[in-house]
């Protein structure tokens, strides 16, 4: 039975190891806000988000004083907005955006998540226009996160939407070049989106979800690698007990929190995300944990290996915790964000095609990356196709968060700040992947799809 004593062993993890829930993020449906009248729908929009999310912010507090856990970001996440665009034809989704960021400002919360499209398959009614105006979106806007869902393994690749977002990117970034391109970095590509992630930027309420409900994404790097540290000669067998035990801790303390924001604010109680989110602080990074197994540097031979081993470690702990595990759980490996990580690209021993392999095995993907500011749209193409493959194949969730570093060169840092961190800007490949993008079209489905 959980109750707040089963969180009092963690109170030192709190004070010394950077141990927090990284966030609660309410998600609500946008459905009942469809309205042929763009400036009906988004006050519609306005009025439902304020009413479901009104006390988010004070019961994060609340439970924040009365655990004595810190709660760092609360968030929102709605039905993807290209669904309520789809009947507003001919007039500007931009106005959805300043809706969501008007909810925003008077809720409090940090980020809202779901400028979003789902168009794996193909564009239908509303997305290619919502797709088109996300750079204007998030130049125009603080608080709103936009992804894209371009893939799965059930449909294969939509190649032209690929392209198309190719483009999006690079516009973001120069939209955005004077405010260090951080649309970019609130803008995320998907192949297999799941619909209850409670992290940014990727965050969106799928249709398949309830009216509104509570999510909660737990964090505890500095957690895991704190227990490593004690046993310096353990076995990889030990090592993966040491990590199953440090996440069921940790899990234990997300469900808890969960359990009681459904309470305090009387909506359903929907997942806890598992993932191991990093931030810039000295002792709270995934590539740190990686180093304490034994690798020299995070991205040298022998990181996918360990990276394997601690997600699977971090599943397998965190299930016990609790029956309500979703979203994305594993190890986030964004590179600005995680300061081993920004150590081992600007060493060089952390490259591009590196990362892209450790995201076979890990959650998401290619994540928080920048990249030189002439870097071609047809080269982001290519680079979201690749990580698209990886994820349609391996029957996973992965993405692309690229920054391109509008103006900088390889060497050189783009500086975001908070949690975002600073981005070294990586070495790309040079050679054209033009043609194959101008192709257009969609990869089909791989043949293990076929399983009904």
């Amino acid at each position: 039975m959980l109750n707040v004593y089963n969180i009092l062993e963690t109170i030192r993890m709190i004070q010394d190891e950077c141990l927090d829930i990284r966030t609660i993020t309410m998600g609500i449906s946008l459905l009942d806000c469809i309205d042929t009248d763009i400036d009906k729908a988004c006050e519609k929009v306005y009025n439902k988000i304020v009413d479901r999310a009104k006390n988010l912010v004070p019961v994060g507090q609340q439970i924040e004083k009365e655990y004595g856990i810190p709660i760092i970001n609360k968030r929102i996440s709605v039905t993807p907005v290209a669904m309520l665009a789809s009947a507003c034809p001919g007039q500007n989704p931009v106005k959805f955006a300043k809706a969501l960021q008007k909810a925003a400002d008077t809720c409090g919360v940090n980020f809202i998540g779901g400028y979003s499209a789902l168009v794996q398959k193909g564009f239908s009614a509303g997305d290619e226009a919502l797709i088109r105006s996300i750079p204007e979106a998030l130049d125009v806007t603080n608080n709103i996160c936009s992804s894209v869902n371009i893939g799965s393994t059930k449909s294969g690749i939509n190649m032209d939407a690929v392209k198309l977002m190719g483009q999006i990117v690079k516009e973001t970034a120069v939209r955005t070049a004077d405010r260090d391109c951080i649309g970019a970095a609130k803008l995320v590509v998907f192949c297999n989106a799941v619909e209850d992630n409670p992290f940014m930027a990727g965050a969106f309420h799928g249709v398949g979800e309830p009216d509104c409900e509570i999510h909660v994404g737990v964090s505890g790097p500095g957690v895991v690698r704190a227990a490593l540290t004690k046993y310096p000669d353990a076995s990889i067998n030990e090592i993966a007990d040491i990590i199953k035990k440090t996440a069921f801790k940790i899990t234990r303390m997300g469900q808890l929190v969960g359990a009681r924001a459904s309470e305090l604010l009387g909506v359903p109680f929907g997942i806890v995300d598992l993932s191991l989110a990093p931030t810039p602080a000295i002792g709270d990074s995934v590539a740190h944990i990686l180093e304490e197994m034994g690798l020299e540097q995070c991205g040298t031979h022998g990181t996918t290996a360990c990276l394997a081993m601690l997600n699977d470690a971090v599943k397998k702990g965190g299930v016990m915790a609790s029956s309500t595990v979703g979203g994305l759980s594993g190890a986030f490996i964004p590179v600005s964000e995680d300061a081993g990580m920004i150590d081992a690209a600007v060493a060089g021993t952390l490259s591009l095609e590196k990362l892209e392999a450790m995201t076979a095995v890990c959650s998401v993907g290619l994540d928080m990356i920048v990249v030189p500011g002439d870097i071609a749209p047809e080269t982001i193409s290519a680079i979201i196709a690749d990580e698209a493959a990886i994820g349609m194949v391996n029957t996973k969730t992965t993405a692309v968060r690229l920054i391109p570093a509008v103006g900088k060169k390889e060497g050189e840092t783009l500086e975001f700040g908070g949690l975002l961190g600073s981005g070294p800007v990586m070495p790309i490949r040079t050679k054209s992947a033009a043609k194959f993008i101008n192709r257009g079209g969609r990869i089909p489905a791989p043949m293990h799809s076929l399983k009904n």
